[in-house]
């Protein structure tokens, strides 16, 4: 078995919905988990309880996904709540991110480890400020896969003419972003239209359902393909019995593969070794591919720590102080020039300073606002930084998980701003958007 094929047998796909405030976010993740027989029995009588207590006829089906108390009583979606589901064709963990402006930082986070984003619009008010961020931030964070779910169909007569409009002007955005590919679907998540069976209500729509996309979209790429990246989260020196001898270095594979025998980097040291064992679990194993936890053992008794990146020899990042980055900003907090931070890149943690704040990104328009004197929250924006120790730091566009790091007051510990090295977007305009699919088109929407 191949590495590729070892990595598909267990085919999972993250992903994570974004959408501005009444969208229908909630409702369309209860209808994909419920009409996919995703939920429990206990859960959905709780949720028709509920229902039931505040006089609605049917099933409230947001209520499987909005579980916090503030959520549930104002009908909208504050935290990013993680469902994990699975049909026949693959398994899911899905990360409904919230719509408020306030909240545009829960949706970096749930979209930061995402292989596709479900941006929502609501098909009477079609696309908005909020929907053109959420678009921004799954194109700074390079989403491989974006949907455009155009909701509440079934609220505008079913129209297609409404449909195509919306879809044309979010991909005329979109492609300005970089993003090359919007597959574009018309939902009723309340009624269930498109959302896990085909609508008889859009006969001029041929594409795929929701669910029908999220199972045959192609998901992860070979391993082989990516230099190795393996981040040293832990050393493991057992120091009695008959592991005396033992030194292993623990962590995720960030990316890539390691085998027995593989000539390896550790950085920032430049020392070279070769991996003399890998050990899964307590088990022997002669190759391990990313994402799998591993510990791994060198040839060489080298000065190892937490924070030092073993990576492929012939493949190794360059080392670097100056960090030019595109960036998020979390925090309540502004983020000003010469602001003294903490760099958080894997598992290493280092001294920095913003050197400078080159512009902020108009997320209407796309335009560089030049001489801002801080970012503040929700925006989008490229800074230059300065570490006090250098950096094994791949681009962004290169590495989603060593080309991203997290800004840090070193005060408090408070979490300001999310960060991506290196030209971050895509070129502007790169490819177009793919619009509405129709029936007799030819068009490939999968």
């Amino acid at each position: 078995m191949t590495t590729a094929s070892r990595a598909a047998a267990t085919s999972l796909l993250r992903f994570a919905t974004a959408g501005s405030v009444d969208d229908g976010k909630s409702t369309l993740v209860g209808r994909l988990l419920h009409d996919s027989k995703s939920v429990l029995a206990d859960q959905l009588a709780a949720v028709e309880r509920v229902s039931a207590h505040r006089g609605q006829d049917a099933p409230d089906l947001a209520l499987l996904t909005d579980g916090l108390r503030a959520e549930r009583e104002q009908g909208i979606t504050i935290d990013v709540a993680y469902r994990y589901f699975a049909t026949a064709r693959r398994r899911f963990v899905l990360a409904d991110t919230p719509g408020h402006v306030q909240y545009t930082r829960n949706m970096v986070t749930g979209a930061s480890t995402a292989e596709l984003a479900v941006v929502l619009v609501d098909a009477r008010h079609g696309v908005v400020e909020q929907t053109r961020r959420h678009a921004a931030v799954a194109a700074l964070l390079r989403v491989p896969h974006v949907v455009l779910a155009v909701n509440k169909m079934d609220l505008v007569s079913y129209e297609e003419s409404v449909f195509a409009a919306i879809a044309a002007e979010f991909t005329s955005y979109a492609a300005g972003l970089g993003i090359g590919r919007v597959v574009v679907i018309p939902v009723s998540a309340l009624a269930g239209d498109n959302v896990v069976r085909p609508s008889a209500r859009m006969p001029w729509y041929g594409g795929p359902t929701l669910l029908e996309h999220l199972e045959s979209v192609p998901v992860g790429s070979d391993p082989d393909r990516d230099p190795a990246r393996f981040p040293v989260q832990y050393v493991i020196r057992p120091y009695h019995g008959e592991h005396r001898d033992y030194r292993g270095y623990a962590g995720q594979l960030a990316s890539g593969v390691l085998r027995v025998g593989d000539r390896v980097t550790v950085l920032p040291s430049g020392r070279t070794s070769t991996v003399a064992a890998i050990d899964v679990l307590g088990e022997r194993r002669e190759i391990a591919w990313a994402p799998q936890s591993v510990t791994v053992r060198l040839a060489e008794d080298l000065d190892v720590a937490r924070g030092d990146l073993i990576a492929a020899r012939d493949a190794a990042p360059r080392l670097t102080r100056d960090v030019g980055a595109y960036v998020c900003h979390l925090s309540e907090r502004e983020l000003r020039a010469g602001a003294r931070v903490l760099l958080k890149h894997t598992t290493r943690t280092v001294r920095a300073v913003v050197e400078d704040l080159s512009y902020r990104i108009d997320t209407d328009t796309l335009q560089h606002r030049h001489g801002v004197t801080s970012l503040k929250v929700n925006d989008i924006g490229r800074v230059v930084l300065r570490t006090a120790e250098p950096l094994a730091l791949d681009a962004y566009t290169a590495n989603r998980r060593t080309g991203s790091f997290l800004l840090i007051d070193p005060a408090d510990g408070t979490t300001l701003t999310a960060g991506m090295a290196g030209e971050a977007f895509a070129t502007t305009g790169a490819g177009a958007g793919e619009g509405p699919r129709r029936k007799g088109t030819g068009s490939d929407a999968r």
